[in-house]
């Protein structure tokens, strides 16, 4: 069964673009994430993006672009087609066209200055694995639920406490017995005690 968390957020520290058509519209080009690189989070462990951890979730999630996470603060939305994702061999790219808005005209001012730093995206983890035979744990996500984008003005890695408790609940499974062993074991007990029984007491 796909093993499922809380929500985790992770930003990408990656210039973002903007153009204008004809029509004055404008639209915010850039990545939310990147597949194949490793992320360092926080010094407890490392992160990896696997290729296809979007392919699933994109034919079906009605995702929301937001400014800086705020569900207030809405810049586009995926069934609207205002808000475009694709996931490509680099990640998952992402198209925004910019409402005509108090916080779509601040975005497109703040991407002009420079002062907006990234995109970010929220998420759900549906399927992973970790690799602990190095010196630090490594986490390979084949699998997210996608909830949201965002562009956002200070890049963060949330989540963190989050993907440590999917490690510790990893390792106690590691350290658990296995059903199926546990029954062999049951069932070589109770032959060595049969066995000892009749040793005891020969026809």
């Amino acid at each position: 069964m796909p093993q499922k968390t809380e929500a985790e957020r992770r930003s990408l520290v990656r210039a973002v673009e903007h153009r204008a058509d004809d029509d004055g519209k404008v639209t915010v080009v850039g990545y939310a994430a990147v597949v194949g690189e490793i992320a360092d989070i926080g010094g407890y462990f490392h992160e990896v993006l696997a290729p296809g951890a979007f392919t699933e979730t994109l034919k079906t999630a009605d995702v929301r672009a937001y400014f800086d996470h705020d569900r207030g603060r809405v810049l586009g939305r995926k069934s609207a087609g205002t808000l475009r994702l694709s996931e490509d061999a680099k990640g998952l790219a992402v198209e925004i066209d910019l409402p005509d808005t108090s916080d779509g005209r601040d975005v497109r001012v703040l991407i002009e200055r420079g002062d907006v730093s990234g995109m970010s995206f929220g998420f759900v983890v549906t399927r992973q694995e970790w690799d602990e035979t190095g010196d630090i744990p490594v986490r390979t996500i084949h699998e997210v639920e996608l909830h949201e984008v965002s562009i956002v003005s200070e890049p963060a890695y949330d989540g963190t406490s989050i993907a440590m408790r999917s490690l510790e609940k990893v390792r106690n499974e590691r350290q658990a017995p296995h059903p199926a062993h546990q029954r062999i074991a049951s069932r070589r007990a109770l032959m060595e005690q049969r066995f000892r029984r009749i040793a005891r007491n020969p026809a």
